[in-house]
């Protein structure tokens, strides 16, 4: 039985390098995959996965109106497929991870998710809030903020470097934009 798996972090944990390599895997056995990344992602390019240690892939987009079950059943109808890999998860909406755990319960490929679990007030986007409440397998992968404890928060900066408090939840961005930090340097940025 297919499971819907969500690997999620903070900033700079690895989440993309952990899905190419998932993928690579998968390949490399004579499987077949699908790779999804956000269509408001374009840092890498569009429809491209890219990870900050230069592994890149070609990925399907998703947005707001696409149906990935629709999408998933259609591309499986044409081949096979053995597993689907899905970043920036956090962009789903809740009726697209419902989406993604019918390919795993009615089309029994696994779906594996990888995404920011908060944004920078701390708030969970609805895509992670939907995979925390419905996917089989939850796996939280480490970063380290700059003290050596478990970062778990996302602070957004300024050209400054000063912490941004308020704004809308979603600003992609990399290290120029964000810090991966532990609960404890985060309240202390945001107080």
């Amino acid at each position: 039985m297919a499971k819907l798996y969500f690997y999620y972090s903070s900033m700079n944990a690895g989440k993309s390098t952990t899905l190419l390599q998932a993928d690579f895997n998968y390949r490399e056995r004579g499987m077949e995959t699908m790779l999804w990344t956000a269509a408001i992602d374009g840092r890498g390019g569009r429809g491209i996965i890219s990870s900050r240690i230069g592994l890149t892939a070609k990925a399907h987009i998703f947005d707001a109106d696409t149906d990935i079950f629709a999408a998933v059943s259609a591309e499986h109808r044409a081949r096979r497929l053995d597993c689907i890999l899905l970043d920036e998860a956090q962009f789903l909406s809740k009726l697209q991870v419902f989406g993604c755990a019918r390919v795993a319960d009615d089309l029994n490929i696994p779906v594996l998710c990888y995404g920011l679990r908060t944004d920078f007030q701390g708030e969970l986007f609805p895509g992670s809030a939907g995979l925390l409440g419905i996917a089989d397998v939850l796996v939280e992968l480490k970063a380290v903020c700059h003290c050596g404890r478990k970062s778990s928060m996302n602070l957004r900066v300024d050209d400054d470097g000063n912490a941004v408090k308020a704004g809308a939840q979603t600003e992609v961005g990399g290290n120029d934009r964000y810090v991966a930090l532990c609960r404890k340097h985060f309240m202390e940025k945001m107080a």
